[in-house]
C-alpha cells in the first residue's frame, strides 16, 4: 500500500507522463533514437543451484542507469506465475526471483516487491505456495502483490492499437520507479514466443478484464499482439531478466516440453532482449509481429544494433521445437533453409 505522499507523487507523475507521452507519441523508455545500440547480456547458468544472485549483480553492472534508477527507490519484479505446481519450464523459477530480490536490494533499492496477476489459475495464494515462490519471498523478505486485485487507474493508450482507448493498470505497477519483467523462455501457441514483452500481459488486472484476461485476448484481429504493444508502450518497463535456465518448447506456454537451455538473458530494452531470446531459441525475431511493431517505437530488433555482452548467441543457441503453425519463425541452420509460412508468404506485419 502506498502512503499518502507517495500516492500524490504517483498521481502527479501519471498525469505529467500521460501528457508528455501523448505529445511525443511514444513511450520514453523506448527512446527517441532508433539507431541507438542496446546492450543485452547473456549469462550461462546450468542449474538453479548456481550463485544466481552473483550472476544477476554482475550483469547489472552493465546497466549503470538502471542501478541509479533503482537506488533508494521502489523496484517491482514481475515474474511469470502460471501453474500451482513447481512446473519445470512453466513458471519463472523462485530461485531466480530470490536472486533478483537480493541483487536489487544489495545495489541500494529502498524496496523490492514481487507482483503478478495470474491469468491461468485464480487462487493466487495457493499458486504462490505450491509453485515455491513463497520460499523466495520469505528468503528475500519481500512482499507480494496480487495485481488482479490491486487498486487501479485508467491510463490513455499512446498508440491505441487495440482501439480500447484506455487500459486499467494496477497502482503497484504505475507507482513503481522500476518495473522488471522476469519471464520464462518459452514458445507460445498464439504468438510464437513469449518473453519479456508478452510477460507484461500479466499486469492487467483480472478484476477488470477477467480470467484469463479475455477482453485483451479477443478484442479483434491479432488482438494479443496489439495488446502486447499497447501494454508495453503504456507501462514502459525498464528492465528484463529472462529465465532461460530451463525453457519450454513445442506447445508452450503450458503444455510444451522442458528444454535445458542454460541461460539468463538481461537488458534494459525489452525488444532487444526478446529479439536476443528468440535468436537463442533458434527463431527469427523479425518474423514475430509484435517485435516488428515495437521496433517502430524505439525497440531494438536488428543484431547490428544490439551490443551482445557475456556469451555470444551462437555459443548458447538451442533450437526450440515450435508448433507447425509457427514453422516460418525458424532460423536457418547448417542443415536446412528457413521454413516459410503459407507456401512462401511472409509472416504478418500487424497493426
Amino acid at each position: 500500500m502506498m502512503g499518502s505522499v507517495d500516492r500524490r507523487q504517483f498521481l502527479k507523475k501519471l498525469a505529467v507522463g500521460a501528457t508528455a507521452g501523448a505529445a511525443l507519441g511514444l513511450g520514453l523508455a523506448y527512446g527517441l533514437n532508433r539507431k541507438t545500440v542496446s546492450r543485452v547480456t547473456i549469462l550461462k547458468a546450468k542449474s538453479y543451484t548456481e550463485n544466481l544472485t552473483g550472476l544477476v549483480k554482475r550483469a547489472l553492472q552493465n546497466y549503470p542507469a538502471v542501478i541509479e534508477r533503482a537506488r533508494g527507490r521502489r523496484v517491482v519484479l514481475k515474474p511469470n506465475l502460471v501453474e500451482y505446481y513447481e512446473a519445470r519450464g512453466v513458471n519463472t523459477h523462485p530461485a531466480l526471483v530470490a536472486a533478483a530480490i537480493e541483487a536489487f536490494r544489495s545495489l541500494g533499492a529502498r524496496e523490492v516487491l514481487v507482483a503478478e496477476g495470474p491469468g491461468h489459475q485464480r487462487d493466487t495464494e495457493m499458486l504462490i505456495e505450491q509453485s515455491g515462490l513463497d520460499n523466495a519471498l520469505k528468503a528475500g523478505r519481500a512482499a507480494f502483490v496480487d495485481l488482479n486485485l490491486d487498486s487501479t487507474h485508467s491510463v490513455p493508450l499512446r498508440e491505441n492499437y487495440t482501439r480500447l482507448g484506455r487500459l486499467f493498470f494496477p497502482d503497484t505497477i504505475l507507482g513503481a520507479d522500476l518495473v522488471v519483467s522476469m519471464p520464462k523462455l518459452k514458445t507460445h501457441h498464439w504468438v510464437g514466443a513469449t518473453l519479456s514483452l508478452k510477460n507484461m500481459f500479466g499486469t492487467v488486472p483480472g478484476v477488470k478484464y477477467g480470467w484469463p484476461k479475455n477482453v485483451l485476448h479477443w478484442c479483434g484481429d491479432q488482438s494479443i499482439e496489439k495488446s502486447i504493444v499497447d501494454i508495453n508502450l503504456a507501462l514502459q518497463p525498464g528492465f528484463a531478466i529472462v529465465d532461460g535456465i530451463e525453457g519450454m518448447e513445442g506447445d508452450g506456454p503450458l503444455r510444451g516440453e522442458t528444454v535445458q537451455s542454460g541461460v539468463i538473458i538481461m537488458g534494459d530494452n525489452l525488444t532487444a532482449v526478446d529479439a536476443t531470446g528468440a535468436r537463442v531459441m533458434g527463431l527469427n525475431p523479425e518474423r514475430l509481429s509484435y517485435l516488428r511493431v515495437m521496433q517502430r517505437h524505439g525497440g531494438t530488433l536488428s543484431e547490428s544494433r544490439i551490443e551482445q555482452l557475456g556469451e555470444p548467441v551462437g555459443a548458447v543457441r538451442c533450437d526450440f521445437k515450435v508448433l507447425p503453425t509457427f514453422a516460418f519463425l525458424k532460423l536457418a541452420s547448417a542443415s536446412h533453409n528457413v521454413p516459410q509460412e503459407n507456401g512462401g508468404k511472409r509472416g504478418r506485419v500487424v497493426l
